[in-house]
């Protein structure tokens, strides 16, 4: 999968969460002026946000046109965050450090990428130089579920020594949606062929079993792995394991030796899931 594809969205994600940020505060202090200035202050608060001078009807557009866009943001985001995955359930942030050209902010996510829940926290430190603003994240800290994989242990330990939120974020969506896929691949083949397959391990284990309903004691293990390294790159990894009783091994030797090699053979030509239902479909045949 190239993961380059996501990097339009990722820089659209990053722009309309700033926007996004800054339109919500601007809209927070205007609720918290209502509670202690009259109409007619609120009013003038909300022009000089905008840098107007018009009267009260104008004011009242204003705010409107701000909750408009506020929405329609807010839309546009929630639309990346399904095509991505994504989905954040909480938000929190602290200001430790405010000044004129300095932000110090800590942030603290928490979320769900398909099926992978997640929880983010890091520091956020904004600069602006001659009209250039710049954005360094730092003391990033995750904890997954999932951590408990070696493999995607080193991954987050070298995206927080590296502080890359953006490569931790691309990553995660692509190893979430591969396990996303393999959970509805078995899915649909216990379903299909429940005589034959079972899920030891259900849904969210990373293998399943096909069960010869002719030849007692076959069973075929196609176990599937999805690899995830320190750089961020997903890999699925699938390899079949026979079990044959002994009276069949002796009879059919070299078929049996030849069905790991056929499959993966079939992996490369067919994809995952056609050669997943043409194996199944030759041992539901078998004599």
């Amino acid at each position: 999968m190239d993961e380059s594809i996501f990097q339009p969205y990722e820089d659209e994600i990053q722009a309309l969460e700033e926007e996004i940020r800054q339109l919500t505060e601007e809209y927070e202090d205007m609720q918290e002026e209502t509670t202690f200035f009259s109409e007619e202050e609120i009013l003038k608060s909300i022009n000089s946000i905008h840098g107007e001078t018009q009267g009260e009807t104008n004011g009242q557009e204003s705010l409107s046109d701000l909750k408009a866009q506020l929405e329609s943001l807010e839309r546009d985001l929630s639309f990346l965050m399904e095509f991505t995955g994504i989905h954040f359930t909480s938000h929190s942030k602290k200001t430790v450090e405010k000044t004129r050209n300095r932000t110090v902010q800590k942030h603290k996510l928490s979320g769900r990428c398909h099926s992978l829940p997640f929880q983010v926290e890091f520091q956020l430190l904004e600069m602006q130089n001659d009209e250039k603003e710049t954005t360094v994240v730092s003391d990033l800290s995750i904890v997954m579920e999932s951590r408990e994989d070696s493999n995607v242990s080193k991954f987050v330990s070298s995206t927080e020594e590296r502080a890359d939120l953006l490569t931790f974020f691309r990553s995660i969506s692509t190893y979430a949606e591969w396990h996303e896929h393999r959970r509805h691949t078995f899915l649909h083949f216990k379903a299909k062929y429940p005589d034959i397959v079972s899920l030891p391990e259900g849904l969210l284990g990373d293998f399943i079993i096909l069960r010869s309903p002719k030849v007692s004691g076959f069973e075929l293990m196609i176990v599937w792995k999805i690899h995830l390294d320190e750089e961020g790159t997903t890999t699925p990894v699938l390899d079949l394991l026979p079990k044959v009783p002994e009276q069949v091994l002796e009879q059919r030797m070299m078929s049996v030796q030849s069905i790991p090699g056929s499959f993966r053979s079939a992996l490369q030509l067919f994809g995952i899931e056609a050669a997943v239902e043409n194996l199944i479909k030759v041992l539901g045949s078998e004599k």
